[in-house]
């Protein structure tokens, strides 16, 4: 087998913009800049204390020592807010024409006129442009980003925010906490079906910059929603850092659907804390894409709290040249008769290192719980490598459990039978991969399932590498 790669490109995102900010902090982070930015969004008394005690947070907390090397991550050397306009709008005419361009390459607005029911799109550290189309706010539903909703719906945010995941969780956590900025709000009211999915698209742009949004999703009775993020960034020499904090709430019998599909350059530092929580006969599916970044940390996390909660989370993540992709999910049942399922795959190649890190909890008393894992890892060659962190405590005698774990390579019978139909090896090769993640990328809407597909496929234009 040669050593050609499949090339998860890059390509499409690698572009800077000469961009004039109207707010750039100084490096590092102190009180300051954190007064600062409570200051420029004009927040109530409250949350500016949750910043500043977050903060305090945030400077006792030992950096973790387990999981991905972050040794070379700088916290003295991140711009810690970078905002390229003081004015969002819903009219994207009136976007800045740099920031629009951006967005235009990436294909934010076409892919919202085709088959979204509302767009966002984040720019370092704010929120440029957001739209809702009317139907969907005719019926009660609120899609904006996270500093309107605190301004539009104080109410709601002081119910919920930093509830499913406190200052205290961990250091990141404690840090989006401090420096928030920008994210999703999403509220849907009770029995409300939002039918096509809404977006929100966070790009970073400038070189040493963190971009730290905060999304905050809940479902009423009987509610469903699709929510769809994706991110990029272009290639520096130095690290950036993104680190989000996601929490999500679906009501009794809500449903609510959350997809990822990351494509960072391999100058990231994505540092995550996402969770939900499933009341009684809600429904969460997590469905989760990492590709790029240097190091990615995210653990997807569902709390089954309420009797007959169902929770699932699909992931995939690739792992190439001087990347270290250490993902997983974790399921914690709360209640009796809950169901939770974890399918994890990945794809380790040219050096690059992935790890299935997770958690299965089930407590006693909680009766008749089902749980499954099942990770499945690929590695394309010598110097690759995939490792399987599993983690499963059970307390109660009644729950029905299942783990499966493969590791494997490439067989070559399969490559030559490939071949022997007049298949190039690239072909043989990409085609192999593609039915690897199938079960992802039929989980996706047919326009996301396409461009990871061209991901892969991107290798058969040529060598690579």
């Amino acid at each position: 087998m040669s050593s050609d790669k499949i090339d998860f490109s890059h390509s499409k995102y690698d572009f800077k913009d000469d961009i004039r900010y109207q707010h750039l902090s100084k490096k590092g982070l102190d009180e300051n800049i954190v007064r600062t930015i409570s200051e420029i969004k004009n927040e109530p008394e409250w949350m500016l204390n949750y910043r500043l005690e977050a903060l305090n947070m945030f400077q006792k907390a030992p950096m973790q020592s387990w999981g991905a090397d972050l040794s070379e991550l700088n916290f003295d050397n991140i711009h810690y807010y970078a905002s390229p306009t003081e004015n969002k709008t819903g009219d994207w005419e009136k976007v800045p024409e740099e920031i629009k361009k951006t967005f235009d390459r990436i294909g934010v607005p076409e892919a919202e006129r085709k088959f979204l029911g509302g767009a966002t799109a984040q720019y370092d550290s704010e929120v440029v442009y957001h739209n809702l189309k009317k139907e969907w706010e005719e019926q009660g539903v609120v899609f904006t980003d996270m500093d309107s909703g605190l301004v539009e719906h104080p109410e709601i945010v002081k119910e919920y925010f930093g509830t499913i995941v406190p200052s205290s969780d961990n250091k990141f956590a404690a840090l989006n906490s401090a420096v928030w900025s920008g994210g999703s709000f999403v509220y849907v009211p009770k029995g409300v079906d939002v039918k096509i999915p809404l977006q929100a698209y966070f790009r970073i742009n400038t070189q040493d910059v963190g971009q730290f949004e905060r999304t905050l999703i809940i479902a009423e009775e009987g509610a469903s929603v699709h929510y769809i993020e994706g991110c990029s960034a272009p290639i520096y020499s130095s690290g950036s850092l993104h680190s989000a904090v996601v929490e999500v709430i679906a009501k009794k019998k809500s449903y609510i659907r959350y997809t990822t599909i990351q494509n960072w350059s391999n100058n990231v530092y994505n540092l995550v804390t996402k969770r939900a929580v499933a009341n009684e006969k809600a429904r969460i599916e997590w469905v989760d894409g990492n590709i790029g970044s240097k190091v990615t940390m995210k653990y997807p996390c569902i709390v089954l709290k309420g009797e007959g909660a169902k929770g699932e989370v699909l992931s995939v993540a690739y792992a190439g040249t001087g990347q270290e992709q250490d993902t997983g999910a974790k399921m914690i049942h709360l209640a009796p008769n809950t169901t939770s399922k974890i399918t994890s795959k990945s794809i380790s190649q040219g050096g690059g290192r992935s790890s299935y890190r997770g958690l299965v909890k089930i407590i006693e008393g909680a009766k008749h719980c089902k749980a499954f894992v099942q990770c499945d890892a690929f590695i394309l060659d010598e110097n690759s490598r995939s490792d399987t962190y599993p983690k499963i405590e059970i307390d109660e005698n009644t729950a029905t459990i299942g783990h499966e774990a493969k590791v494997g390579k490439i067989g070559t019978e399969k490559l030559y039978y490939l071949m022997s139909r007049g298949i190039s090896e690239k072909e043989a090769l990409a085609m192999i991969v593609l039915g690897f993640v199938e079960s992802f990328t039929k989980e996706l809407p047919m326009e996301y399932a396409v461009e990871l597909n061209r991901l892969i496929e991107m290798q058969l234009e040529g060598p690579v590498g």
